[in-house]
């Protein structure tokens, strides 16, 4: 199926580009201002923020489509727009406006209810949360342009939020309006995501300090009827270590080092 990767704004059309004047005075005034306005948002909103790119919109998140107002899914599987929240409000969207995020293909996004149903768009154009599984039906483009953010149904329409039909979520425009920006919020640091990510695919003897990890590899390896650690002389050398791990050999040096000792079972 088709997608667009650009917003039609509504209204845009036949408009000249004014030309950007450049300007570099009080630059760190501004980004410290933007900061301060961001944190205060984050703090409005409970400590959930706006995401700003694809690749971050995963895990837990809320879809707010009006000021401090999210996607709440009901139990029948429909969706409607919750009554606002209050600014400062303690811990944010409440369970049923809280999704969970699963990434498809580059730039793609199916999304979870707390029913365990996956998100869809029904013959009348309205999402539903009722599908089982991930498939063409279930998946979602998030389209930023501009600083501004809307999502782009399996049906190729924009969600948005029919007042006339008791807020009901739907997706029936092909173009995004004013109607269809909506924010993607998210209470995970998905810098913290990427850490424990890449953490995770470290091996459980380097976690720590490059000194724990020879001591674990010792201990891991090292051949000894003694029911004793044998660890004399590895303090000596120790910077060998060091730069081996920052030229990618700590692995062969390790195995060198533990070889001299005699007592690695899988040295000769």
């Amino acid at each position: 199926m088709a997608r667009t990767s650009k917003l039609k704004l509504k209204g845009d059309g036949g408009k000249s580009k004014k030309k950007k004047v450049k300007t570099h005075h009080h630059g760190d005034q501004s980004s410290s201002s933007q900061a301060e306005r961001d944190v205060k948002d984050t703090e409005l909103h409970g400590g959930w923020w706006p995401l700003t790119n694809e690749s971050s919109i995963t895990g837990a998140v809320a879809i707010e489509l009006a000021p401090y107002s999210y996607v709440r899914a009901m139990d029948n599987g429909l969706f409607v727009l919750a009554a606002p929240h209050q600014p400062g409000e303690d811990g944010g969207p409440d369970q049923e406006e809280i999704l969970v995020a699963i990434r498809s293909t580059e730039g793609k996004v199916a999304f979870k209810s707390g029913y365990g149903k996956y998100l869809s768009v029904d013959s009348q154009k309205r999402i539903i949360g009722r599908s089982d599984a991930i498939g063409e039906r279930e998946i979602f483009e998030p389209v930023f342009q501009d600083g501004k953010l809307a999502l782009l149904a399996p049906n190729n329409c924009f969600v948005s939020v029919d007042e006339e039909k008791d807020g009901l979520i739907v997706a029936r425009n092909a173009t995004a309006g004013t109607s269809e920006m909506l924010k993607i919020r998210s209470n995970v640091d998905p810098d913290a995501v990427r850490r424990e990510k890449e953490a995770s695919k470290i091996p459980e003897e380097e976690r720590g300090t490059i000194k724990d990890a020879e001591v674990k590899y010792v201990k891991k390896f090292q051949s000894f009827q003694d029911r004793k650690l044998r660890v004399a002389g590895l303090q000596e050398g120790f910077g060998e270590v060091v730069k081996a791990k920052e030229d990618g050999r700590l692995h062969e040096v390790l195995l060198d080092r533990r070889s001299k000792m005699k007592s690695d079972k899988f040295c000769k």
